[in-house]
């Protein structure tokens, strides 16, 4: 039985190391390269025509790209898939029907300030407007964060909110990147969400252990440990060269504090639209002690329409991996569809029995 004590929101952070130093991942979230020629010039990249594309590019949705991620990208390969999650293009500011601001609808579902709710038994809470990384196909590029800075009595009003839905028994935090967030706020939330009584699970929505693995540290561990609801992180990976020792070396760590931990991913057009890319992230994410979990279909976005991949190209490479893969490996291939109770499963169908890969012996 979970046993639950009355704490508000700005309950006191797990300690701080006695020197009170900034944390490692702090400093690497601050001096993150935040302009496109910045970007290309370290990568070794310096075609006129690319660098003038990502200075288009860059003028409405900002760059973001700190050195963890950087150092993973191939230098001189401006087909590189993670450089082409974060290089802004001329192709941003192209308009596309049925490409909109908010494909999501999520303006429509906000039941309080930062507090968005879409289906029946989970409720998901925007915690802070920031990521550590700026995704350029990123469904929430228009989303109005200043609208949902909570203030002390608005975050109040938040667990009010819940104590009042006993039907909710799942709090997602999202963003922006939750961890994103210092662990003094996050501590406080956990501990205020607790109070609620039908809640039984906290799950986070993260990049940032991908993309700064050193934001694992002991301060997120020691309020995760004490967290008395069951803590999921569902992070964010969509190719196989995201995940190096360091992020593995994160994640064991989270296993280790008693997190469960999944992977959703985007198919995204020139990354990972691809059967055998597709097939080495999941044997990379179950390697690292993440189980798939989504495969999202693309939302329609406006400024990400260079991204897109069709729904039945989707589900032809998820039938690639049925036949490639265990089951618990292949993600569930998804769209989500504003009013709809819940993620909308796509329908992959069977393989042609005469276009089925041979068996390897």
């Amino acid at each position: 039985m979970i046993q639950r004590t009355t704490a508000s929101v700005e309950a006191r952070s797990p300690a701080r190391d006695p020197d009170h130093s900034v944390p490692a991942w702090q400093s690497l979230l601050a001096t993150s390269i935040t302009s496109p020629a910045e970007l290309l010039q370290r990568l070794g990249l310096n075609d006129l025509a690319l660098a003038q594309q990502a200075r288009a590019g860059h003028l409405a949705f900002p760059v973001r790209v700190p050195e963890p991620w950087l150092s993973r990208i191939r230098p001189k390969d401006p087909d590189d898939p993670l450089l082409r999650q974060v290089l802004p293009l001329a192709a941003e500011g192209e308009s596309h029907a049925g490409y909109v601001r908010d494909p999501l609808q999520e303006s429509d579902a906000t039941a309080a300030p930062g507090l968005i709710r879409k289906y029946r038994s989970r409720a998901l809470l925007m915690v802070t407007g920031q990521c550590a990384i700026n995704c350029r196909y990123c469904f929430r590029r228009h989303f109005p964060y200043a609208d949902h800075r909570l203030s002390p009595a608005q975050r109040k009003h938040v667990i009010d909110t819940l104590k009042a839905s006993p039907e909710i028994n799942e709090v997602i935090l999202s963003g922006g990147d939750p961890l994103a967030a210092n662990d003094r706020l996050l501590a406080g939330w956990a501990q205020a969400l607790a109070t609620v009584p039908s809640l039984t699970r906290l799950r986070i929505h993260s990049r940032l252990p991908i993309v700064i693995p050193q934001r694992v540290d002991e301060a997120l561990l020691a309020w995760i440990q004490e967290c008395p609801l069951d803590v999921v992180m569902v992070v964010h990976v969509n190719h196989p060269r995201e995940i190096d020792d360091n992020v593995r070396e994160a994640m064991k760590r989270l296993r280790d504090a008693g997190v469960t931990l999944l992977n959703q991913s985007v198919i995204l057009r020139g990354v990972n639209d691809n059967a055998d890319v597709l097939e080495q992230l999941s044997e990379a994410l179950f390697d690292a002690g993440v189980l798939p979990y989504y495969l999202h279909a693309f939302d329609p976005v406006a400024g990400a329409h260079h991204f897109d991949v069709s729904d039945d190209e989707a589900r032809g490479l998820v039938r690639k991996l049925q036949a490639r893969l265990a089951g618990y490996l292949v993600p569930r291939l998804v769209r989500e569809v504003p009013e709809r109770p819940g993620k909308t499963l796509l329908d992959v169908g069977m393989e042609n029995p005469g276009t089925v890969e041979p068996v390897k012996r």
